[in-house]
Parts: C-alpha cells; sequence; structure tokens
C-alpha cells in the first residue's frame, strides 16, 4: 500500500517515511500541495499523512479537491493546534483521524494501520452499515439485522462516528467532540460510560472493541 506524505519539514518527512516503511508501507514525500496534488493524480494513494499548513496553502483545501472528485482514502492530518475546535475542523473538512504535534512515531504506525485497514466507504453512501449495523442517514434511525436500536442523543453520536470509521480506531476524545457537537448539554457523562450504555443498547454479540487506553472500534463478532 502506498502513502502519500505532504510535509515541508525534510527531517520531519525522513521520519515519517522511515516510520511507515518500517510497517510495510510504501512511502512517496511531497513538499508542497503542488507537488502533492500531482502524485495523487498520477499514482494510486491509498492514504495520506499530512502538516495542515504547507508553504503553499492549506492541505484541506486540497483534500476537499479529491474527496469532490471520489477520492476516499483515508487522511491523518499533523496538527500543532491541540484545541477542541481545531480539532473538529479538521473532521469537519475531510480529515479521519489527527496527530496533535510533537507525536510518538508507535502511534503514527498504530494510527495508520488502523485506517488503512478501515474499508473505503463511498462518500455520499447513504446507508453506511459495519456488519448488521446500519445507519440512514435519510431518518437518522440505526438498526441491527434489521431491528431498529432506540438510542438516546449522545449514544446515537457515539454509533454514529463507530459506524462512519468502518473498523477503524476512534479516540475517547473524537467521540466525546461528536457528541459535543450533537448539542445536547445535558448529557455530560463520559465517553466510558456511553459505550458500557451503548453494548446495553445493542445486545450480544459485543460489536465494539477497547482500545486501552485509546479508544474504540467496531469489529464483526461472527
Amino acid at each position: 500500500m502506498r502513502i502519500l506524505v505532504v510535509q515541508h519539514d525534510s527531517q520531519l518527512a525522513a521520519v515519517i517515511a522511515a516510520c511507515l516503511n518500517g510497517i510495510g508501507f510504501d512511502v512517496e514525500v511531497a513538499a508542497d500541495l503542488s507537488d502533492a496534488d500531482l502524485k495523487l493524480r498520477g499514482t494510486e494513494c491509498h492514504g495520506l499523512v499530512a502538516d495542515r499548513a504547507q508553504p503553499d496553502g492549506d492541505v484541506l483545501r486540497l483534500v476537499a479537491d479529491h474527496r469532490r472528485a471520489g477520492w476516499t482514502r483515508p487522511v491523518l492530518m499533523l496538527t500543532a493546534l491541540d484545541s477542541h475546535a481545531e480539532r473538529a475542523a479538521l473532521i469537519e473538512q475531510g480529515a479521519d483521524d489527527y496527530l496533535v504535534k510533537p507525536f510518538s512515531t508507535a502511534e503514527l504506525a498504530a494510527r495508520m494501520r488502523s485506517l488503512c485497514r478501515a474499508p473505503v466507504v463511498p462518500a455520499q453512501e447513504s446507508r453506511p452499515r459495519f456488519g448488521t449495523l446500519e445507519w440512514s442517514r435519510h431518518d437518522d434511525v440505526f438498526t441491527r439485522a434489521g431491528v431498529p436500536l432506540p438510542l438516546a442523543v449522545p449514544e446515537a453520536a457515539v454509533l454514529r462516528a463507530l459506524v462512519l470509521a468502518g473498523g477503524a480506531l476512534v479516540t475517547r476524545e473524537r467521540l466525546a467532540e461528536y457528541c459535543a457537537a450533537e448539542g445536547d448539554q445535558s448529557e455530560t457523562r463520559p465517553v466510558d460510560v456511553l459505550i458500557g450504555r451503548l453494548r446495553r443498547r445493542l445486545g450480544p454479540p459485543d460489536p465494539i472493541q477497547t482500545v486501552r487506553r485509546i479508544g474504540y472500534r467496531l469489529v464483526d463478532p461472527a
């Protein structure tokens, strides 16, 4: 699998490339948006790792252009701005995950392995699913094996994030942001409590896997 790294800092680009090469990815490096655009158009890339701020602009603009053209591969953004607003903006504007700098190469490797295991979901898919779980965007209803699930607002937000991730790891911080974005200010329970409630709603077999100290992902119990 080929990963495109968009990074104008040559030393950091070399560190990222060595990390991803070490876990079996082929890596191409682009030093700016123009170079990245040419590489995305000219070769098949299975994922993108990029600093948001590049000398010639914002990487998210490039991502949005290629998303509109049908490119659906996972995007991991690197950011120095550790704020809720910044992280929410990254996800809303096309990133699948993010790392706050400075970061460990072990976490970078784990997140890219997780993202690239996830099935690609078409951008306009009206009924995203994972195994027997399905979410109808039209009426915002979740079902499991065809049976509607009675979910509270924050539970639905958590499940929506997990289904859309398609088996990729979703951090606890990301899940908390999805819950906050629902606007239910009365819901102050921590994410692990919501996950426990959601597991009870879903019933056995449990499709939610805990990744200790990091977050959660969906798995196929079958």
